[in-house]
């Protein structure tokens, strides 16, 4: 496997003024009564509050960062940034974009994907691709790159490092997001704290992740907010995604990932979260782990 060292940066863009969402407050309560009427499982902290991703943002000296976009009245979208030089297609599906003895800093990113009124979209392909530790991208293979489907609660979660720095840019994830049917919004991540973001020209506050340590790694957070709108009704199923997860009768000692889908006895189910298949664990004797589609 080979890697082409970046020798400059990603066409530089005008940076972004303030946005309209920067002096406004975190609306949690939003978010969750959105969750609740969608049906979504509301992911819980230890201390037993609310995991959201948009959880007080702070940058490396204390001070209050402009919060990531969040659904209100629909002028709060993920903002779009250039795709850049190093994007390839048919990236694997895969949730882990770390293999064993890979060097780095252990990251994952997880979140939610929600449509403008607010309802979490199941089917969003997530296409992510990055730099490894030493600011290489991999353009002979797919090393750091990788796509993958919300499930029915519009989550997503990405196992990855964080990615090294090279010429001209801060430290930067590049992710395409597609709703089922919709356009292709691309835009990037961002990590609070790096000296880089105040000399990156492309660098836009408003797409920071919250990041913390966790143990010999770090944890980061971000939910996007497409420019659709969500299915609110239970018996309007959304449309095949742009790409179609991987499908086939299910079957015992398979990994499946997020949004698999499978046959079993005759009925559709699709996956919403990763394992191993287990003997009695069959689509229809576990509803926490598959969904019926029929």
């Amino acid at each position: 496997m080979t890697s082409d060292t970046p020798t400059t940066p990603d066409e530089p863009g005008p940076r972004p003024g303030p946005g309209s969402g920067a002096d406004r407050g975190i609306s949690r309560k939003t978010l969750l009564r959105a969750a609740v009427a969608a049906g979504a499982a509301v992911p819980l902290l230890a201390t037993g509050g609310v995991a959201l991703a948009r959880d007080d943002a702070r940058s490396g000296d204390g001070q209050r960062l402009t919060p990531t976009p969040y659904c209100d009245d629909g002028d709060d979208l993920t903002p779009d940034q250039m795709e850049g030089p190093y994007f390839k297609p048919n990236s694997p599906l895969r949730t882990n974009l770390v293999t064993p003895g890979t060097p780095g800093t252990p990251l994952t990113v997880s979140g939610y994907v929600f449509g403008r009124n607010c309802v979490p979209l199941s089917g969003v392909l997530l296409d992510f691709w990055q730099a490894d530790d030493n600011g290489d991208y991999d353009m002979a293979g797919y090393t750091f790159r990788g796509h993958q489907f919300t499930g029915a609660t519009g989550a997503f979660a990405l196992k990855t490092i964080v990615p090294g720095l090279y010429p001209g840019r801060t430290r930067h994830i590049h992710v395409k997001v597609q709703a089922p049917g919709e356009p292709v919004l691309t835009t990037q991540l961002y990590f609070p704290g790096e000296p880089r973001n105040s000399t990156d020209m492309i660098f836009d506050p408003a797409l920071l992740m919250n990041v913390r340590g966790a143990g010999g790694g770090k944890e980061g957070t971000f939910d996007f907010v497409l420019n659709v709108d969500g299915d609110t009704g239970p018996t309007d199923p959304p449309t095949d995604p742009p790409t179609d997860p991987p499908g086939g009768t299910w079957a015992s000692g398979h990994a499946y990932t997020s949004g698999d889908r499978v046959t079993y006895g005759g009925r559709s189910y699709h996956c919403l979260q990763a394992h191993t298949a287990m003997t009695g664990w069959e689509p229809p004797n576990v509803p926490a782990l598959w969904q019926s589609e029929s």
